[in-house]
């Protein structure tokens, strides 16, 4: 079934612009591994933003709240390997960072991308770095780093930091079950809603993604790559860091972060503090899930970052 899906599916309803930009539309791409669903929204004439979504194993539909700057310029998603409405392999050794810089390349050959914005939001973020460490800033006009997981170490150094605030009792179950191995477990789970409450969602979200239905998120994939919660590394990425590298990041560079974020703002602005003329913004009163929480910020935001940008800074 899975090569069936492969056969069937490498097609795109997109077009190139007069621009040179893509159009607005739909299909699938073929990357190491199977095929990846993507979407164009927008004809402006702006360079194209191409954005990456969280987990590992997470979904693209939250991006759908920066289609409204279509107008501006081309807004590109897709949903990596995997999850979504992407194929789902069952080989582990596609779950490595290598492996999701190819396809992340791929996308961007296929869409004709030789000129466009790119921004990534947390473990989206840590693709992007990936990505432009290993291929170069040719051809990337700006980078966008949301929430960004950049330093597995420093990551849950952060997290420690923010689970110590937590009440006394939520703390012992989350740290009796992860010493028992049992992170499966409800009481766990439920405890571990208290640290998302602050630090991933807080708030009720002002804005509803879109597109979301019939296109789940991966749990096997966030496990095997992160681990069983935001603040409890134990797969594959426990040793990502590419903070000794950011300094080679030689394009603008715009970082944003919540005011209660897990990727802390004091550990963000360090960061920025790595890439000569990096800027920052920190959003007011909410946490991980930024987009939503204060949309039109953030948009705003963003927008004035890439026109920026193209205006020769």
């Amino acid at each position: 079934m899975r090569k069936l899906l492969a056969s069937v599916c490498l097609f795109s309803l997109s077009t190139i612009s007069a621009a040179g930009n893509p159009g607005p539309g739909q299909g699938f791409i073929e990357v190491p591994g199977g095929p990846v669903w993507y979407k164009v929204v927008g004809d402006g004439d702006g360079l194209p933003l191409l954005s990456l979504h969280g987990g590992p194993g997470g979904t693209s539909c939250s991006n759908s709240l920066l289609e409204p700057l279509g107008d501006q310029r081309p807004i590109i998603r897709y949903d990596q390997l995997g999850s979504g409405r992407s194929g789902r392999p069952d080989d582990l050794a596609l779950w490595e960072v290598g492996r999701f810089v190819e396809a992340l390349h791929a996308v961007r050959q296929e869409l004709g991308l030789e000129n466009f914005h790119l921004r990534g939001h947390s473990w989206g973020a840590s693709l992007a770095a990936a990505y432009v460490l290993e291929k170069g800033t040719d051809g990337i006009a700006s980078v966008t780093f949301s929430s960004p997981l950049l330093s597995t170490p420093l990551w849950i150094r952060d997290a420690n930091y923010l689970r110590s605030q937590l009440p006394a009792d939520v703390q012992a179950t989350l740290t009796k079950h992860e010493e028992d191995g049992t992170t499966d477990s409800a009481e766990y789970q439920d405890a571990s809603e208290v640290f998302n409450k602050r630090h991933v969602g807080r708030g009720e979200a002002k804005e509803k993604a879109t597109g979301c239905d019939g296109a789940p998120w991966n749990s096997f994939v966030y496990n095997y790559m992160w681990g069983p919660t935001e603040f409890h590394a134990t797969g594959n990425l426990v040793h990502f860091d590419v903070t000794d590298r950011l300094h080679e990041i030689d394009v603008p560079v715009l970082f944003i972060t919540g005011e209660f974020d897990e990727a802390r703002p004091e550990t963000v602005a360090s960061f920025q503090s790595m890439i000569p003329g990096a800027q920052m913004i920190i959003i007011k009163g909410v946490a991980h899930a930024s987009l939503s929480r204060e949309p039109d910020v953030y948009r705003q935001a963003l927008e004035k970052f890439l026109d920026w940008v193209e205006e020769g800074q």
